[in-house]
């Protein structure tokens, strides 16, 4: 029996240092054992530390790991339910991948309904996340996996060429064609750790394009239009929340609406003073003149961006330039209209594609065959 298990547990090792390997890695310790061992069985775990780093097809799987098709194919529809297996059609071919942590299976956990594992799972999550190493791993590289978008409504629009398409998040959604909107995984998580703010948490977070096409059929995601994504960006803007978008140019495949207090990328910022998220290319500036002293904007900034300074006897927000990542929120909150947005000195330009975007994550990370 004894030896039985030591086989098991490393299996389930064997998963955790696979899954590491991933150009968004997930650093191995004892709490990721344990949310491993929640999520899959000893034979899925199996299966997965025996995946390949890039797409396979069913009959490159069996020959890697010797199992008939027919069982493998079982096991891997089990295990893609659970959002722990993508299958994604291409050319008439199903091809699959282990999902990453994130963005992947901890993501695709808490878009589900509810289950009775949730709030275990919510806690480990919780104390995974929060550990300096993984924080780092997941966020704290040159390229970035989510990028700020200001709210377009405040963007100078002197020049009509000055605003790219890739900065507005109204065109990035009509290029997509429609997508589909799922459940924050973040307040969820946090709800179940009593922690959830009152920002929206169903029917919120956008996956675009034929990315979605997965997560609906799946059942992690609902169908959503164009009209609908854009009535939900709406939506969130008005719920004064931080527009993050998919660090992508061309076919980015998620936008979504942050808090500080529970998004798991700009607590890394807040909690961790780690810069995970690639500021979008305009800043708030201030017209002093026009200021009141209010402060709403300096409670409206979900990652303490702005200070406030006295002059000439009133308070004057200052903008923490090396921090503030230019999404809008305050600008739109302030009700003397003293910020506006204008244009950084030096233009962020995403990767062009997904695969150029893990790609230079890899490279950063010394992870390349």
């Amino acid at each position: 029996m004894a030896h039985l298990e030591n086989h098991k547990e490393e299996v389930y090792r064997a998963l955790a240092e696979r899954l590491n390997k991933n150009p968004v890695g997930a650093p191995v310790n004892e709490t990721l054992m344990a949310i491993l061992h929640k999520l899959y069985t000893a034979g899925e775990a199996e299966l997965g530390s025996r995946f390949p780093l890039l797409p396979a097809t069913l009959e490159q799987l069996a020959n890697m790991t010797g199992m008939e098709k027919l069982a493998l194919a079982e096991i891997l529809e089990e295990m893609a339910q659970k959002g722990l297996v993508l299958d994604l059609s291409r050319r008439e071919e199903t091809y699959y991948m282990l999902a990453p942590m994130v963005v992947g299976f901890f993501e695709y956990t808490f878009m589900r309904a509810e289950e009775a594992g949730l709030p275990e799972l919510a806690e480990l999550f919780e104390q995974y996340m929060q550990d300096r190493s993984v924080r780092e791993e997941m966020f704290a590289g040159e390229t970035k996996m989510f990028r700020a978008l200001a709210y377009e409504q405040l963007l100078p629009l002197a020049v009509e060429t000055e605003v790219l398409d890739y900065d507005r998040a109204s065109e990035i959604i009509r290029q997509s064609g429609g997508g589909a909107l799922s459940t924050c995984a973040c307040r969820h998580k946090a709800r179940h750790l009593g922690k959830a703010c009152s920002a929206p948490e169903e029917n919120i977070c956008t996956s675009l394009g034929s990315a979605s096409a997965w997560l609906v059929k799946r059942g992690f995601a609902r169908e959503a239009s164009v009209e609908q994504l854009l009535e939900n960006l709406q939506r969130a803007q008005e719920a004064g929340l931080v527009i993050l978008c998919d660090n992508v140019l061309g076919n980015p495949t998620f936008i979504c609406y942050c808090c500080g207090c529970c998004c798991g990328v700009l607590r890394t910022l807040n909690e961790s003073d780690i810069a995970a998220v690639q500021p979008g290319n305009y800043l708030p500036e201030v017209d002093a003149s026009a200021c009141d002293g209010c402060a709403i904007c300096v409670e409206s900034c979900h990652i303490e961006a702005i200070d406030l300074q006295e002059k000439a006897g009133q308070d004057i927000p200052v903008i923490l330039h090396e921090r503030c990542i230019g999404c809008g929120v305050c600008a739109a909150a302030c009700p003397s209209d003293a910020l506006c947005m204008v244009a950084r000195p030096t233009r962020h330009v995403p990767p062009s594609t997904k695969k150029d975007q893990l790609f230079s994550i890899a490279r950063e990370k010394h992870r390349l065959p």
